[in-house]
């Protein structure tokens, strides 16, 4: 578990290439240039953690490129304090990237295997969700609602209304709409009643799947 001035300086240049990719949430960068991503991958792998590129952990997930990463906290517009939805933990480093920014986190994973290797994991590093939950993403969580956003790190072929459902009026949910590649799309909450809408270009992710336990 050692993060050492070699892996600091390859942050800081992941940093930079973000930065010029676009990114400009200085709470966002700040992140991404805290959080030993070395750590979330297997040790063979190492020399790929600093590189802006997905990279296949269990399951058959990945861990999401930085830059999908940054994009997608950027525009959650959140900060210090405010409560986020993440549907998809996988490896844990977006939850790292919200929790570094002080934001109070519930997440829910539906494959069991990643799940209980996550919620041993953070810990160790010092990130603590509010609620690490196994279940069903396209439900939310209902309990805990209303959220000022929520993000869906998964492609979703349809967006779930019970999310839509779970935002506090001004909250905004961030999610990858589409089958084979997405657009990353942002609903805001308006009114009751009312939302939003605005789409931010193609990505690619694995598959949101939903009533899978």
């Amino acid at each position: 578990m050692k993060d050492t001035y070699t892996h600091k300086g390859m942050r800081k240049r992941l940093v930079e290439t973000l930065k010029a990719k676009g990114i400009k949430n200085k709470s966002v960068l700040e992140a991404i240039n805290a959080i030993p991503r070395h750590l979330f991958m297997d040790s063979g792998f190492i020399e790929h953690a600093y590189v802006d590129k997905a990279f296949p952990i269990a399951a058959d997930q990945t861990i999401s490129q930085p830059y999908t990463v940054a994009r997608q906290t950027e525009l959650l517009e959140v900060t210090k304090g405010d409560k986020v939805l993440e549907i998809g933990t996988g490896s844990g480093y977006q939850t790292a990237a919200l929790l570094e920014m002080g934001v109070i986190v519930f997440s829910i994973e539906r494959q069991n295997e990643l799940f209980k290797k996550t919620k041993r994991f953070l810990p160790k590093l010092g990130y603590r969700p509010k609620r690490l939950i196994f279940g069903d993403g396209y439900k939310g969580l209902p309990e805990e609602a209303p959220y000022d956003g929520i993000v869906v790190t998964a492609g979703a072929p349809f967006v779930p209304n019970p999310l839509l459902a779970q935002l506090k009026v001004g909250g905004r949910l961030v999610i990858p709409v589409g089958e084979k590649n997405q657009i990353m799309t942002v609903f805001t909450r308006t009114s009751e009643k009312e939302f939003e809408k605005n789409e931010y270009g193609e990505f690619r992710f694995v598959p949101l799947l939903e009533d899978k336990n």
